[in-house]
């Protein structure tokens, strides 16, 4: 940032378990979605080394990342991040449009996915006609077009209210009892409920939970007569 060095991150060293529904637990600034754009190979670190699948990311050129997260990576995002002109189907479609997936393998697998999420009958709506959280269960499902191994969630339920955000987090919970490994950035303490394992991060680090609830909490007002 001009003359400015921020270290978004420094010292992480985590292993996710393959399989496993990691969530990392962090207030706004404390790096955590910078952590979850670097395992998804759109950021790369300045030091240290990322491997996933036992294949380091820092050797990989652009369109071997481009590969890695077309063909291992599903993403879903706070902002849901749906095409606005593309209903819901061509939405989970879009992914297996650049995997070249032929257009009628891609409209029943997009179809089959919308229907294990609960949307089949929005399969022809537009994000426009459907609610946060029936727009962030399309977002999963597409997440999972081309069948990665690996989804990475940032801020999920961020823009949800309770009832569709508790409906998302039981949508994930089910990815990762199908197999998926899926690694959650969120401040939402629910989250934790469904979590295999548990990161706390602050300012960068990987802090003890006792830690972190001691620098999170904020002391409840005293009244004053």
């Amino acid at each position: 940032m001009g003359e400015q060095n921020v270290s978004a991150l420094g010292g992480i060293d985590l292993d996710i378990p393959a399989g496993s529904f990691t969530v990392i637990m962090g207030p706004s600034g404390s790096g955590k979605s910078t952590l979850l754009y670097l395992v998804g190979g759109l950021d790369k670190p300045t030091e240290g080394e990322i491997w996933v699948d036992g294949v380091p990311l820092g050797l990989m050129d652009e369109n071997a990342l481009a590969k890695y997260r077309r063909q291992q990576v599903g993403f879903v995002f706070q902002s849901f991040n749906l095409a606005p002109a593309l209903d819901a189907l061509e939405n989970v479609c879009l992914p297996m449009v650049f995997a070249e997936v032929p257009p009628a393998q891609r409209h029943e697998r997009a179809a089959d996915l919308l229907r294990q999420v609960g949307l089949r009958d929005r399969s022809r709506h537009y994000p426009s006609q459907l609610s946060g959280g029936q727009q962030q269960r399309v977002a999963i499902a597409r997440s999972l077009a081309n069948a990665p191994q690996l989804i990475l969630c940032d801020e999920p339920t961020g823009n949800l209210d309770s009832a569709s955000g508790m409906a998302v987090m039981e949508a994930l919970a089910g990815l990762c009892a199908a197999g998926h490994t899926l690694l959650v950035v969120t401040h939402d303490p629910r989250m934790q409920i469904f979590a295999s394992h548990v990161v706390y991060l602050l300012d960068g680090r990987v802090v003890s939970e006792d830690v972190y609830v001691e620098k999170t909490h904020v002391a409840e007002p005293v009244s004053v007569e």
